[in-house]
């Protein structure tokens, strides 16, 4: 049976690894984001920052997508991307070479129409460009990303 949460919505309770892959019931995994996680910007930026140079793309893409379904409309694309570019570099991370260029590619071309006026310092012109990079040359390794300007 599924475990489901108090409105009935189904949950994963499975463990995961720090890429977010399930692990088998019982073993000991990396914390998740919890599910009503509830962020202004700012923190949102801090942490997914934080959880990127940790090495924990798949976290970030949770703290990331937060914010992406509490946005207002004419924010909602651009945190919708950038959750894209953290689940590309996870697939990278998790060796889906194809996967991770599909997603960034699909997160550059989402975030690229808000290089001209990025919102919360988002450093929207570098991480298209990073992004695409990724895209076209994926990396094995830890993986730098910037969030916001310098």
């Amino acid at each position: 049976m599924r475990d489901r949460d108090e409105s009935g919505r189904p949950r994963n309770a499975r463990p995961r690894d720090a890429y977010g892959r399930p692990l088998p019931h019982g073993a000991t995994g990396i914390p998740t984001m919890p599910d009503d996680l509830d962020m202004p910007p700012d923190e949102a930026l801090a942490e997914a920052q934080r959880l990127l140079d940790a090495d924990r793309p798949f976290h970030a893409h949770e703290v990331l997508e937060a914010v992406w379904k509490a946005a207002p409309e004419q924010e909602r694309e651009l945190w919708r991307g950038l959750a894209q570019v953290a689940v590309g570099i996870t697939h990278l991370r998790r060796g889906n070479a194809r996967g991770g260029e599909a997603l960034l590619s699909r997160a550059a071309d989402r975030i690229a129409p808000y290089q001209d006026t990025p919102p919360h310092g988002i450093d929207v012109r570098g991480i298209v460009q990073r992004a695409r990079t990724l895209a076209e040359e994926p990396q094995n390794g830890p993986i730098a990303l910037r969030l916001t300007s310098p």
